[in-house]
């Protein structure tokens, strides 16, 4: 074990302040957005109208990391999620693996959301111009990063209101679209069944990704009350109102315009479910939708540079990475160094401007991810395990089937940065082995 492969007690903790309601509206946060409002149309492009059936197939796969995860944070909630139980119940360099990846898993997330955010808001105004999007994006990364500083119950507080906002905007969506979906769905969906199956592979591999927004709530458990309780409530309840969500949303949007077209508008705009929309009898739906989308991603930015800076934290903390990051505020409530970090690297990402670029590689990236979480939810002892072992074995398998689904370009440029990462650890111990030894 490295020198590095414990937290000391001594550093100031982060205040419990979420509960379970809290936790649950942070988890939709992360995940009724980009997913929702964005990634379906790039799902739709590769697998047609069998999307619908990766939707539930990745919903499956979620459910699976979700109750790994969910044992996980019960038995040890801390910052940090995944990158702290692989510490804990694997191995110094996978649990640095797993907080490596997901920094850059989600920090590709993010970035997506921000464009889309952009998209739909510039849509909203008249604007629609490829320049406009990542620069609008730049400044709500900027905005958001500010008000994340501020501390986490006004995060909290605004993440409510938020997700509050978008539930309510998809629910008026399917509502407002049943009877065109019901009408247009023969010529739409003529059938379920994949037209090849790399495609449809693909598919379910980018809706996954936006699924685990679930993970947010692990990634705080150093800030939620009663975490035992509360954490496998949140996920459990996040993921079953999500799926719901998911599959809704996607049956009227898929039946109303077609795969095809609900793809080119992604390309075209990142705001697919605006287009949709407007295809409605109901003509002023698109105004809610476009509304609901713009609130959603800004909540999904929010709770992105909310969760990444905790595990950027975490790694400061143990000396993965420059341990200024590791540190807390004045008022001990806020890692300030770290968010700032995560803003700027997010921003970085904003700059490539292409939303099927930053969603799959968060797709490989992030599979990569929960196949570590449920290799540790593998190794935990039966007094600590919740659910049945099965669950992680199949978990583990499903994460590492749909990681090499992606563009291979992708998992390419994935595996790369795994390695860079490994090389950095190296580097980190034995800087962190030098100052040991100059301290003694």
């Amino acid at each position: 074990m490295s020198p590095q492969s414990h937290v000391t007690s001594a550093r100031p903790s982060l205040p419990r302040v979420v509960g379970v309601f809290g936790a649950t509206m942070m988890g939709l946060g992360s995940i009724v957005g980009t997913g929702i409002f964005v990634s379906i149309g790039n799902a739709a492009g590769a697998a047609g109208p069998s999307v619908l059936l990766a939707i539930a197939v990745a919903a499956a796969v979620a459910a699976l990391n979700g109750l790994s995860s969910a044992q996980l944070a019960a038995a040890h909630p801390v910052s940090g999620g995944t990158y702290e139980y692989g510490y804990r119940w694997l191995h110094p360099a996978l649990g640095f693996t797993a907080g490596w990846m997901f920094l850059w898993a989600k920090s590709a997330s993010a970035a997506t959301a921000a464009l889309g955010f952009a998209g739909y808001f510039l849509n909203l105004l008249g604007f629609g111009n490829a320049d406009g999007r990542v620069v609008t994006g730049v400044l709500a990364v900027a905005a958001l990063t500010l008000l994340v500083l501020n501390g986490i119950r006004r995060t909290n507080e605004l993440n409510i209101a938020v997700v509050s906002i978008t539930i309510m905007s998809l629910i008026a969506f399917v509502l407002a679209g049943f009877t065109t979906a019901w009408r247009q769905a023969p010529e739409n969906i003529p059938s379920l069944q994949p037209a090849e199956t790399s495609g449809f592979l693909e598919a379910c591999a980018l809706m996954f990704v936006a699924y685990t927004g679930y993970g947010r709530i692990a990634t705080l458990g150093e800030e939620i009350r009663n975490p035992q309780r509360n954490i496998p409530i949140a996920i459990i309840v996040t993921l079953a109102v999500s799926m719901l969500l998911y599959l809704s949303v996607s049956c009227v949007a898929v039946a109303t315009v077609g795969a095809e077209n609900l793809a080119e508008s992604t390309r075209q705009h990142a705001a697919p479910l605006e287009m949709v929309s407007r295809q409605f009898d109901v003509s002023w739906a698109w105004m809610i939708v476009a509304v609901g989308a713009v609130t959603s991603m800004l909540g999904v930015l929010l709770n992105l540079i909310l969760g990444l800076s905790r595990v950027m934290l975490a790694m400061g903390r143990r000396g993965d990475l420059p341990s200024a990051l590791g540190r807390l505020n004045q008022s001990e409530d806020t890692p300030s160094a770290a968010v700032v970090v995560v803003g700027m690297i997010i921003a970085g990402l904003v700059l490539l401007g292409d939303v099927k670029t930053t969603w799959s590689f968060s797709a490989f990236t992030v599979l990569v991810y929960y196949a570590l979480t449920n290799l540790a939810a593998i190794r935990m002892s039966g007094e600590e395990r919740r659910y049945l072992r099965i669950v992680p074995w199949l978990g583990l398998v499903s994460c590492l089937f749909l990681a090499f689904w992606v563009e291979p370009v992708i998992w390419i440029s994935g595996l790369g940065l795994i390695i860079v990462g490994l090389i950095w650890h190296v580097i980190a111990n034995r800087l962190n082995r030098g100052k040991s030894a100059a301290n003694t």
